[in-house]
């Protein structure tokens, strides 16, 4: 779990959004330009877990999206899961 936790898609949406946050506070107003920039961050964060979910569904085995990153990646990671359960 820690190696998705600390996953740089996920640090780069978090940071994003403490940058977004600190932007609000200063007491500008809300333009249009604050709001694509809060929907690009929504957008980025539903991509990285999006990789995580598809990371692990494809080291248990289960098929995933051909438009994913790591697809034709899933027999490695189901064989670097089944190592790292077997020691």
């Amino acid at each position: 779990m820690r190696k998705y936790l600390f996953g740089t898609g996920l640090l780069t949406a978090f940071t994003g959004g403490l940058t977004l946050l600190r932007g609000m506070r200063e007491d500008a107003p809300f333009t249009w330009r604050s709001a694509l920039a809060w929907i690009s961050w929504g957008i980025s964060l539903a991509l990285a877990i999006g990789a995580i979910i598809d990371i692990q569904r494809a080291a248990r085995g289960e098929t995933i999206a051909a438009d994913s990153p790591i697809h034709g990646q899933e027999q490695k990671l189901q064989r670097n899961r089944l190592r790292r359960e077997r020691s």
